[in-house]
């Protein structure tokens, strides 16, 4: 009989030649559809998106004067943008709702790729003396059984590692960090609409705390009012789609298994997330199927959690959960939304953030994707040192829907196909490809390294999830198919190649495939600063 650690070492053989034709295949094609001008897979720059009512063309309002920048939105793209512009000497408005520190389930985790970016921004002071936890990996459960995703810091200094914290703390923190620079102005008001002239935004249209209209004015506007965006409808195309929900409890008094490690839990009915938010305190998400959500206000999400949820949850943790259940107004939900990137660009005004593009959250991903866009866009308005000409650099700040790609597209395609993967499905094909998952990862190595590094933000390289998902793939068929093919397991390759195609195709295509994996041929990735030609950005 043959050994097993001989038959998975020699499946992987097979994925690893057979992934690595693909991926020359690929290459190679793509290289014929440039010399022959076919490709067409870019999105029109100029797709016309009917314009609704966030941009109003009549000024009204008390006018508040002129200023560098306005950024409408201090999240953590905001806040962290405002402060990079206004070291940069910007003169910064910065327009927030609300300036208190918020109450939100998301925003929970950043990776270690989050992190090194924040260190970019010089901001990675924030994360201290907030009770910030730091995380090392995740663990990741199935009937009994167990494997680990340790994040590749090997190489990086020791603080350098993913963290996990209360969203407000956080979020203060980069305010007070922004607002401590005498050039970045801070105030609360709600932007209404955008002001424009001529096809151009000059400014912003708000009502501040006191309920007063006013307009401010500036050559730039940037807009991450969040994933709840009321300006962005004529900024993009704003196609939302709601696969699940978040049903979020605080767990207080209690351990997880292994320190500096998160848990996911692959679970029936929904997979389960847990990790440290403080010294004290377990964040605990359970991610529902849209169409399945139990009302939190009748009592059916607490009878869900206890019935269904609570017998899946680790041992030592069951009675913590059971009283965070119990617990008055400790039951949150949240949409988990996924809107691909497609922008609209509009001289005078750039979307950025959770307004502009959003994955599924299972991933911890989204901070991570907005501090990477924050430095790309900060580096790009660096040798601007007039905005005046709006047209021109609309024109120039195409590269960055671009040059973002890299990171966005492989956090983007891993988190949604993940959620797909690790829901609770009747479909065997499903049951498969978790199982695959889980003997991939066992590998060690190179496999097991690969992916890590992917999720946790410190591989932003499409090919490189593209190479992982096929060799998963090929192994996971070589899997179903060896000692020796039969009928059924040759339907049952066939069916797993199938549904994991049919899950990971239509997020890379939503991505944009010229974009995700051959940005170098993308016009726009070459362009300059105005007054800059000839000189590569």
């Amino acid at each position: 009989m043959v050994p097993k650690s001989m038959v998975e070492q020699y499946i992987v053989g097979v994925a690893v030649v057979i992934a690595s034709l693909l991926g020359f295949v690929f290459l190679y094609y793509n290289s014929l559809v440039r010399f022959w001008g076919l490709s067409k897979l870019k999105r029109r720059a100029s797709m016309q998106f009917p314009k609704e009512n966030c941009i109003n063309k009549n000024g009204r309002g008390e006018d508040v004067g002129t200023t560098d920048i306005i950024i409408v939105g201090a999240g953590v793209a905001g806040a962290a943008l405002a402060y990079s512009l206004g070291k940069d000497g910007r003169q910064v408005l910065v327009i927030e709702r609300d300036l208190n520190a918020p109450n939100r389930i998301a925003g929970e985790n950043l990776l270690p790729g989050g992190y090194l970016k924040l260190i970019e921004l010089g901001l990675q002071d924030c994360v201290d003396e907030i009770d910030a936890q730091r995380i090392l990996g995740y663990i990741l459960y199935k009937d009994g059984k167990n494997v680990h995703i340790s994040f590749p810091l090997e190489k990086f200094q020791p603080h350098v590692a993913g963290r996990n914290f209360h969203n407000g703390r956080f979020i203060q923190k980069l305010r007070k960090k922004a607002a401590s620079l005498r050039n970045v102005n801070l105030e609360q008001g709600t932007a209404t609409s955008l002001l424009e002239e001529n096809g151009i935004i000059k400014g912003v249209h708000y009502k501040n705390k006191s309920g007063q209209m006013l307009t401010a004015y500036a050559p730039l506007t940037i807009v991450c009012d969040g994933c709840f965006s009321n300006l962005r409808r004529s900024l993009c195309y704003p196609k939302v789609d709601i696969p699940s929900y978040t049903v979020g409890v605080i767990l207080t008094n209690c351990k997880l298994p292994n320190e500096n490690y998160g848990a996911l839990i692959l679970a029936d009915p929904s997979p389960i997330v847990l990790y440290p938010i403080s010294s004290t305190e377990i964040r605990c998400f359970v991610h529902v199927p849209s169409e399945n959500v139990p009302s939190v206000s009748n009592g059916e999400m607490a009878r869900f959690l206890k019935t269904l949820v609570a017998p899946k949850v680790f041992p030592e943790l069951y009675n913590s959960f059971i009283l965070a259940i119990e617990k008055k107004d400790n039951i949150r939900t949240l949409p988990n939304k996924i809107m691909a990137a497609a922008p609209l660009p509009t001289p005078g005004v750039i979307l950025i953030g959770d307004a502009f593009n959003m994955r599924h959250g299972i991933t911890g991903g989204g901070m991570t994707v907005a501090l990477s866009d924050v430095v790309i866009l900060r580096d790009l308005l660096r040798p601007l040192h007039d905005l005046s000409d709006a047209s021109a650099i609309c024109k120039y700040l195409e590269s960055f829907y671009t040059l973002r790609k890299p990171m966005s597209s492989t956090i983007n395609t891993l988190a949604n196909v993940v959620q797909k993967a690790f829901s609770a499905s009747s479909d065997p094909a499903i049951e498969n490809m978790q199982q695959t998952v889980f003997g991939y990862l066992r590998l060690g190595g190179f496999f097991s390294y690969g992916v890590s590094a992917i999720f946790a933000g410190l591989c932003p390289h499409p090919l490189s999830l593209a190479f992982h998902f096929f060799a998963m793939a090929i192994y996971g068929v070589g899997r179903l198919l060896l000692p020796f093919p039969s009928p059924k397991r040759l339907w049952d390759a066939a069916k797993l190649l199938w549904v994991t195609l049919s899950i990971l195709l239509p997020f890379i295509h939503s991505e944009g495939v010229r974009q995700m994996f051959f940005p170098l041929t993308v016009p726009a990735y070459y362009r300059t600063p105005p007054g800059n030609k000839g000189k590569k950005v």
